[in-house]
């Protein structure tokens, strides 16, 4: 599933080709994603300039004058952007065609969004609506981890009364939004922290270890275009590389890198946890 790297990735290939164009087309071919695409939104979008292409966490936000476009790839969805006439393939769900203004065919450039398993989501908020924050969506999701909102500061003060492991506690989302399930295993390592232990029992120190962590392992997995797992791949058709430099993620029984011991592998909420026991303590 891509995870807040690999959407920021996105991110930032798609907007140099959609930020200041005109919509000229959208296209649908089929009925929606993990929800219905939103009834009118071609007659909403048609001839409307894109202001803007943000995120927050794992959610693509393209802004209109009139609203914002929620793009949400699921557990395997990606954007492409094509040139005009590019035949879909299977699994090619929606394109949103957009000009310079000069509404000419060789000036037209398409993202289109191909989705295997249907979990991704194409919605709309109308500006008259409110906020973008205050989106069903986004409203209760936490601060952003390469922001300077989010400190060690943040992390200690929301914890204190947490009982439930600093793993489960950073994939929540509602303290710090977009660690996922790769990159908290990652940081948790580095910060030398047991994914198993309580988060209201970690020190103030331990969470500045923490939260430099968060913050270094992310960053570099941008760097290095986010993780290419068997359904990421970025706009460019490029693969990610950052998982050639994993610690413990998915090298269960592989010697640690620092010490040497096994690496082990856990259940922790259904999702897979890795870690080293001789070097997160």
């Amino acid at each position: 599933m891509p995870e807040l790297p690999e959407v920021e990735v996105t991110r930032r290939g798609v907007a140099p080709h959609l930020e200041g164009r005109i919509v000229e087309q959208v296209v649908f071919r089929r009925e929606g994603l993990r929800w219905p695409f939103p009834a009118h939104l071609a007659e909403s979008l048609v001839g409307q300039r894109i202001t803007q292409v943000g995120r927050r966490g794992k959610y693509l936000l393209i802004g209109f004058a009139t609203g914002t476009l929620i793009v949400h790839l699921g557990m395997s969805g990606h954007l492409r952007v094509l040139p005009p006439g590019v035949e879909p393939k299977k699994h090619d769900h929606f394109d949103l065609v957009v000009n310079d203004g000069a509404q000419s065919p060789s000036q037209s450039q398409v993202l289109r969004l191909n989705d295997p398993r249907r979990f991704g989501a194409v919605l709309w908020h109308a500006h008259d609506d409110g906020d973008i924050d205050a989106h069903i969506l986004l409203r209760g999701l936490g601060v952003e981890p390469l922001e300077d909102k989010f400190s060690a500061d943040l992390l200690y003060k929301a914890t204190r009364k947490r009982s439930a492991p600093i793993k489960q506690v950073l994939l929540a989302g509602d303290i710090v939004v977009g660690v996922g399930n790769i990159y908290a295993c990652e940081s948790l390592f580095k910060a030398g922290i047991s994914p198993k232990t309580p988060a209201g029992r970690i020190s103030r120190a331990r969470y500045d270890k923490l939260a430099a962590a968060i913050r270094e392992i992310l960053a570099e997995a941008i760097v290095q275009g986010g993780s290419t797992l068997k359904d990421f791949i970025a706009v460019n058709g490029q693969s990610g590389y950052f998982q050639q430099t994993y610690f413990v993620y998915d090298r269960a029984g592989v010697p640690c890198r620092n010490c040497g011991a096994p690496v082990r592998q856990i259940k922790q909420g259904q999702r897979s946890t890795f870690y080293c026991a001789t070097c997160q303590r």
